[in-house]
C-alpha cells in the first residue's frame, strides 16, 4: 500500500502567522492616497463653495425677473385696445390702437372704416357793439356877483387857468399867463384905448409873458365916450368854471353884458360915479358845452364929464 503524502507544513511558527496577518490588516486600513488637508484649508473651501452657490442663486433670480417682465409686457402689448363709445348719431366707434399717418398722401384707407363725419361749422354770429351811451347834457348856467377889489390881487394864484393884464407900460401893454389855457380871449372892442396909472389897486404876478414877474402895478387901459369899450371871451370847456374881471370907470356909468354865443341865460351888472372914478370885481360862475364862448361887452353907457368919461380894465382871472 502506497503511503500518502505528507500535508505540507509550513516553515514559519502559529506566531508567526499570526503576526503577519495582524500586519496585512494594517496595510490594508491605510489609504493609498497621502493624508487629508488640515481645518483650516477644508473651512476656506467650504466657504468659497457657498459663496458661488449664493451668487448663481443671485443670477437665477435677475433671470426670473426678467422673465416676468418680458412676459407682462407681450401680453399688455398683445391685448386688444379699448373700445371707443359709439359717436353721435349712430357713427360706428374706432376698433384697434390709431396708426400713424401714411407718409404718402395717397394711402389707401384702414378697410371696414370710414372717415368721421363732423357736422357743418356754425355761421360765425355777426358781433354786435353795445350801444353807446348817449351823451350827458352839459347845463348852462351863469351867475354874477359884484364886489370891491382886494388891496392887492395876486394873479398867479386868482387864475390858475388863464389871467391876463392889460395896460402895463402903455395902452397896447398886455401881459398874459405863461403857459396858461388860452381860455381868456381880447376881442378888441370900439374906441381907442389908453394907458394910466391912477387906479388904486395893485396888482401882481410870477408867472407872466412877455414880463415874467411883477410886484406891484397900478397900471390899467381905459376908453372914452358913449357906446365905446372892451369885447372880451371866455371859452367853456363843459365843466364849471368862474371868472373874475377887475374894472372900473371914471366920471361914467359902465354897463357889463354877459351871455352865451350858443344862446341861454344872459346877465347884465351897472357900474356908476358921476365925481372920480370907482372899481369892483364882477365875479363870473359859469357852466357850458365845451367849446362855447361867453362874451362880455364892458362899455361905456353914459357920460358925466364933457371931456373923457371913461370904462377902465385892469385884469381878468379864470379857475
Amino acid at each position: 500500500m502506497a503511503e500518502e503524502p505528507a500535508a505540507p507544513t509550513d516553515a514559519r511558527s502559529p506566531r508567526t502567522r499570526g503576526t503577519r496577518r495582524r500586519g496585512s490588516a494594517r496595510h490594508r486600513s491605510r489609504p493609498d492616497q497621502p493624508a487629508g488637508p488640515p481645518l483650516a484649508t477644508r473651512a476656506a473651501g467650504r466657504s468659497a463653495r457657498a459663496g458661488r452657490r449664493r451668487r448663481y442663486a443671485m443670477e437665477a433670480l435677475a433671470a426670473f425677473a426678467g422673465l416676468l417682465a418680458l412676459v407682462a409686457f407681450v401680453g399688455w402689448w398683445s391685448e386688444p385696445a379699448r373700445q371707443e363709445p359709439p359717436q353721435p348719431g349712430g357713427l360706428p366707434a374706432v376698433v384697434g390702437r390709431p396708426s400713424l399717418p401714411s407718409p404718402v398722401p395717397t394711402a389707401l384707407a384702414v378697410p371696414g372704416l370710414r372717415p368721421r363725419e363732423r357736422p357743418p361749422s356754425p355761421s360765425p354770429t355777426p358781433s354786435v357793439s353795445p350801444p353807446s351811451p348817449a351823451p350827458v347834457a352839459v347845463p348852462t348856467t351863469l351867475t354874477v356877483s359884484r364886489a370891491d377889489i382886494p388891496e392887492t390881487v395876486h394873479l398867479t394864484e386868482a387864475g390858475r387857468r388863464d389871467w391876463m393884464h392889460w395896460g402895463l407900460g402903455g395902452a397896447e401893454g398886455t401881459v398874459r399867463k405863461r403857459e396858461g389855457t388860452g381860455e381868456l380871449r381880447d376881442l378888441g372892442g370900439p374906441g381907442d384905448r389908453s394907458g394910466w396909472d391912477g387906479n388904486q389897486e395893485l396888482f401882481r404876478w410870477r408867472d407872466g409873458a412877455p414880463v415874467r414877474s411883477v410886484e406891484a402895478t397900478s397900471e390899467g387901459a381905459y376908453v372914452c365916450g358913449t357906446g365905446n369899450g372892451f369885447q372880451l371871451a371866455v371859452t367853456a370847456d363843459g365843466r364849471p368854471r368862474t371868472a373874475t374881471v377887475y374894472l372900473g370907470v371914471w366920471m361914467a356909468r359902465g354897463r357889463l353884458d354877459l351871455r352865451l354865443a350858443e344862446g341861454g341865460p344872459s346877465r347884465t351888472v351897472r357900474l356908476e360915479e358921476r365925481h372920480t372914478s370907482r372899481s369892483a370885481q364882477v365875479t363870473i360862475r359859469f357852466q357850458a358845452p365845451e367849446g362855447t364862448r361867453l362874451l362880455l361887452s364892458w362899455t361905456v353907457e353914459e357920460t358925466f364929464t364933457p371931456h373923457c368919461g371913461f370904462v377902465g380894465l385892469q385884469a381878468m382871472a379864470l379857475r
